[in-house]
């Protein structure tokens, strides 16, 4: 590796440590470092520290995924949603509200849904034993969009409350209730 790019990875590393530093600090009610370590701010930092690292851990996995996209499409614009593989996801942890899961049981049947729209993308995609790369873009783009259309539909017409609230899990809330879940 250039001694140019190891400079810039711990650059980069210096300023993830100064972020995250910093977002300890603040939330709905900005708090400061002094206070934030007292005994009864305690469960305060340890909510906000689970949620900077799961943003963290989040936004890595984002990164390989990107990058492995890209490398297989040979696009660089490639993404998780140019495939449907987000819209797929997002149908089902909200077919899994609707069918009453909770929990855990939520992210399984995101990833169930993702994995059977890359599979569905994959079957229109192919033409007599061949894959290629504009016909599994565009077909990523039909089944994005077409799965993103039921989706919201789902939630709108539901009177679910918690499909509702589905709505801030799909815009990609960070919220953690227990730590013991993680």
């Amino acid at each position: 590796m250039a001694e140019n790019s190891k400079i810039k990875i711990f650059l980069l590393l210096i300023l993830l440590g100064v972020v995250v530093v910093w977002s300890m600090g603040r939330g709905s009610m900005d708090i400061s470092w002094m206070d934030l370590f007292r005994p009864e701010n305690q469960p305060v930092l340890f909510l906000r520290f689970f949620r900077v690292m799961l943003g963290v851990l989040i936004g890595a996995g984002l990164g390989v995924c990107g990058v492995a996209l890209q490398a297989i499409l040979r696009n660089p614009l490639a993404e998780p949603y140019l495939l449907g593989t987000s819209s797929g996801a997002g149908l089902g942890a909200v077919l899994a509200v609707i069918g009453g899961l909770t929990g855990l049981t939520l992210p399984f049947a995101a990833f169930i849904g993702a994995l059977l729209s890359v599979i569905l993308v994959y079957c229109l995609a192919s033409e007599g034993g061949r894959i290629p790369v504009p016909s599994l873009i565009l077909s990523g783009v039909i089944v994005a969009i077409s799965l993103s259309g039921i989706m919201m539909f789902l939630i709108s017409v539901s009177n679910n409350q918690a499909l509702h609230g589905m709505m801030w899990w799909l815009l990609g809330s960070l919220q953690v209730y227990d730590p013991r879940l993680l």
